[in-house]
């Protein structure tokens, strides 16, 4: 199966993170790849995440998985601002090594109004999954 060209190019992925969601632009968190329906995202590894015990606290490996989701949809419907997450599951499976976080997003199920998607989180150059997050987001009506 031939590969298909995302709707939206990782560039500009990145220009929306820095200007309409600025934490996570002031976070360091910026796509590294953006596919049809798929993206990868990483979270530079910083003292400002971490919670007591020294280890990644969990709202920041969602907020990370959380605009990796949203990357993958917009790779697969194009720059959709109003798009926002309805639904979200995270299940925590092992601590974080001391190391960036990548978050890998693939859109499971994309509709007309309702996009399922899924992401697996790893600490960068450890191949054990970190977490595992799953999401619905809506899609506004075109027009």
């Amino acid at each position: 199966m031939p590969d298909t060209v995302p709707a939206i190019t990782t560039d500009d992925f990145n220009r929306i993170m820095e200007e309409e969601i600025p934490f996570a632009h002031e976070v360091g968190m910026r796509a590294d790849a953006i596919g049809d329906g798929t993206a990868v995202l990483r979270m530079p590894a910083s003292e400002r995440q971490l919670r007591p015990g020294g280890t990644v606290s969990g709202p920041a490996m969602m907020a990370l998985a959380d605009a990796a989701m949203y990357a993958a949809l917009l790779g697969r419907i194009g720059p959709v601002k109003l798009a926002v997450t309805t639904s979200f599951n995270a299940n925590f499976l092992h601590r974080p090594e001391p190391a960036d976080l990548i978050a890998e997003a693939t859109v499971l199920k994309a509709g007309k109004r309702l996009a399922v998607i899924e992401v697996t989180v790893r600490s960068d150059g450890f191949d054990a999954a970190v977490a595992h997050m799953t999401g619905t987001y809506s899609i506004p009506p075109k027009g």
